[in-house]
């Protein structure tokens, strides 16, 4: 008997979230996504690894993954892929958030051009999935509903009557995909009691935010109830650049489109919604409790991380990757550390921890945005320490790296080989600095940093001047793509 020919199956991983509740140890700049919550590996490489190199269970293939992020993390969520090995098919650029409408609009119309047929398969880049042979032959089951033209969710079986996910009804079961069910209705994040109702009924499951659909029956329903944002979109794709390794959306259309999900554009209006059951282990690790509740536990339910002791604590979560952390005589607690920030809450409170969120951003609080080691294409830098007037950082520069050709209008720099070699443009002078050697880079003066070495190089940079932000640098030539970046920071700041 002839394989039967399915169109590309193409997975599309959203790399754009905040993870605002799994603040202190999710920033900003360097979101859940980018963490390592469950093991060695950060969310979104095991996010991308569930495609890299297995199909569905009727013998279809996934393409490379094609990812939509936010522009802040491009280099490390690029760094991260490449480390295990996953080269996407394109890792593009959302210049602004407008929701995953949007996004996933972005994605359809990139696949509508290799294949008019195509099927994608959207995920998030955070959610973690603990059994993926059962995802594999869940999204086969949603793929043979997407070829008969419906739009599917991915729904799962509830375990706890759980007020911060939004539920799906289920209806009838569909003839031309066994195992996939139409939908009866969608419910948003319900009180307590209506959530207990409902996980007793046994026909509601949680929405897990995946999806499978083919990409020209998406953009059909999303122009019906939302033409707004294929306008924008179709304009901003069709006006798209390259950058290095990057595709760069058209900024100026893309801003114009309305901010939407998924959800609320389209599923809950279409008439061709359909879901299928996900058994896998399935968790959006969207709170501290989230991440407790699938962690590996002790005799007394604690789960920890780090340098943690112990003496008569039970069910808590205590991850502390920066110094030691002692508990005693506790219960339910969540206790994160890190170098820069402590969070402790109850479990029962997770939710609530974007609500010191939200009250850090209106304070202009930084520790909602960067960690005090900050990821850059070249390396990282950690903040050491900072007063008056002056900065102390440790700058690691990556075998091979360098940073841009810069000039800074409000500082100068000191800068002592503690590792490795530095290769060091300072105005028109180019020289080697070894371990225990150092140099001095006036205000104002042209500068560059390499390692032209095998290993890392690091040094200590001591800044001192009247202003200190990240936003005063020219940068003059970058390997990077970053001429442009600083300026417009600049412009928005003033």
């Amino acid at each position: 008997m002839p394989i039967a020919k399915h169109p590309p199956l193409i997975p599309v991983i959203l790399a754009g979230g905040a993870g605002n509740r799994l603040w202190p140890l999710s920033r900003q700049e360097y979101p859940k996504q980018l963490i390592a919550l469950l093991g060695e590996r950060s969310l979104i490489q095991d996010t991308a690894l569930r495609f890299a190199a297995n199909g569905t269970n009727d013998g279809q293939r996934f393409t490379a993954p094609l990812i939509i992020a936010n522009e802040a993390i491009r280099f490390t969520v690029a760094e991260q892929l490449l480390s295990v090995g996953v080269t996407p098919s394109a890792l593009v650029l959302e210049p602004v958030g407008r929701g995953t409408a949007p996004a996933v609009a972005v994605a359809a119309l990139l696949a509508l051009a290799i294949d008019p047929d195509a099927v994608i398969i959207v995920a998030p880049s955070d959610h973690a999935i603990l059994d993926v042979d059962a995802l594999h032959r869940a999204i086969a089951t949603a793929v043979e509903a997407a070829e008969a033209g419906y739009l599917v969710t991915f729904s799962v079986p509830p375990s706890r009557p759980e007020t911060g996910y939004g539920y799906i009804e289920y209806g009838a079961a569909l003839s031309e995909a066994a195992g996939a069910f139409k939908v009866a209705t969608f419910v948003e994040k319900p009180p307590l009691a209506r959530a207990e109702a409902m996980l007793a009924g046994g026909k509601h499951f949680w929405n897990s935010g995946m999806f499978a659909f083919r990409a020209k029956d998406y953009l059909a329903e999303l122009e019906r109830f939302q033409p707004a944002i294929v306008t924008a979109v179709r304009a901003s794709v069709e006006g798209r650049s390259s950058d290095l390794d990057f595709v760069r959306l058209a900024a100026e259309p893309f801003a114009e489109s309305p901010s939407d999900s998924i959800d609320y554009a389209v599923m809950e209006k279409t008439a061709r919604a359909a879901t299928v059951p996900l058994n896998a282990g399935w968790s959006d690790v969207g709170a501290w409790s989230e991440l407790w509740a699938i962690s590996k536990q002790d005799e007394a339910g604690n789960a920890c991380r780090g340098d943690v002791v112990l003496e008569r604590a039970k069910n808590c979560l205590v991850v502390s990757d920066h110094r030691l952390t002692a508990l005693v005589g506790v219960e339910n607690l969540s206790v994160v550390v890190t170098d820069d920030a402590v969070l402790v809450s109850n479990l029962a409170d997770a939710q609530d921890v974007k609500r010191v969120v939200e009250r850090l951003k209106d304070a202009g609080r930084k520790e909602v945005i960067l960690h005090k080691v900050v990821h850059r294409p070249w390396g990282y830098y950690q903040n050491l320490h900072d007063g008056d007037g002056f900065q102390v950082k440790r700058l690691t520069v990556k075998p091979g790296a360098r940073i841009s050709l810069q000039k800074h209008f409000k500082r100068s720099e000191h800068w002592t080989v503690v590792e490795g070699t530095a290769r060091v443009t300072s105005g028109d002078e180019v020289f080697l600095l070894q371990a225990n050697e150092s140099t001095y880079i006036p205000l104002g003066t042209a500068h560059r940093l390499e390692n032209g070495g095998d290993q890392p190089m690091t040094l200590i940079e001591v800044q001192c001047g009247s202003y200190l932000g990240e936003d005063d640098i020219v940068r003059l030539d970058d390997a990077y793509g970053r001429t442009g970046e600083a300026a417009a920071a600049r412009s928005k700041q003033a």
